[in-house]
């Protein structure tokens, strides 16, 4: 299990979040106040974004969920401890989603990015945490998606994920005959991502991001070092104007076979 702990690095982001809580936390249609990302998992730094999510109670229609956004778009206006933190500078941001608890999975486009399904889940209910009392739609999305999601869906899911990441990977010789250097480094990157993304799902742990963190949640969250020395080799390109890229999809789908 991966348990953290909320830790805000400066006075102005604890004062912000709790001014949030202040004003979230007796409006009837919220469920759950959640520190989410860095500062959940105490990793922030005094340059960290300030993220948090608020859960709409079961029930609450688009139309409140619009009420609610306009009326805190308001509130954060003129709200003198989100100004203060916001004053810290351009890198620190106040992100602030009222979210549904509703996750499905959508289909994947030949060709597309990698979808949101599982880091929205890991991010939101696995790694969170309520700033306050646990609401009990939380508490039922916890129990619902926790540890993981089910066997039948994880196989679609892994199964569709390999093969949009072994079209991408077939996509790159192609581009670089035709000179496309550029657009064959892009879809390394992207099937990069999906390979993440499918290497996660196979042993069943939530991530929180597929571009970022990823030594860490390589390393110690899924045990893998090994792995993970062979990864930064793989979007590490001396010449794009060559047939480098090739190699490097060649790479990754030894990578992903051995999934």
């Amino acid at each position: 299990m991966i348990n953290y702990a909320i830790s805000f690095p400066t006075k102005a982001h604890k004062e912000a979040a709790e001014a949030i809580k202040e004003y979230f936390q007796n409006i009837k249609n919220v469920d759950t106040i959640l520190v989410v990302n860095s500062c959940a998992r105490g990793q922030a730094v005094a340059g960290s974004d300030l993220d948090l999510a608020i859960l709409a109670a079961q029930g609450t229609t688009s139309t409140e969920i619009g009420e609610m956004e306009a009326a805190w778009l308001a509130f954060a206006a003129n709200s003198p401890a989100l100004l203060t933190y916001q004053a810290l500078g351009p890198h620190a941001l106040l992100h602030l989603d009222l979210i549904t608890g509703d996750y499905r999975p959508g289909p994947m486009e030949t060709g597309g990015m990698p979808d949101s399904f599982e880091i929205e889940i890991g991010n939101q209910v696995r790694y969170s945490v309520p700033l306050g009392q646990a609401g009990p739609f939380f508490l039922d999305l916890r129990r619902r998606w926790l540890p993981y999601y089910d066997s039948a869906l994880r196989s679609e899911r892994l199964r569709m994920i390999t093969q949009s990441c072994e079209y991408d990977l077939s996509c790159i010789r192609p581009y670089l005959e035709r000179g496309l250097h550029f657009q064959a480094f892009d879809r390394l990157t992207v099937a990069f991502q999906k390979f993440l993304q499918a290497l996660f799902i196979s042993r069943r742990v939530y991530p929180i991001a597929y571009n970022k963190w990823i030594r860490m949640q390589v390393e110690v969250w899924l045990g893998m070092p090994d792995l993970y020395s062979k990864l930064p080799s793989i979007l590490s390109v001396c010449n794009i104007e060559s047939f480098e890229t090739a190699e490097k999809a060649v790479l990754l789908k030894t990578l992903l076979d051995g999934i």
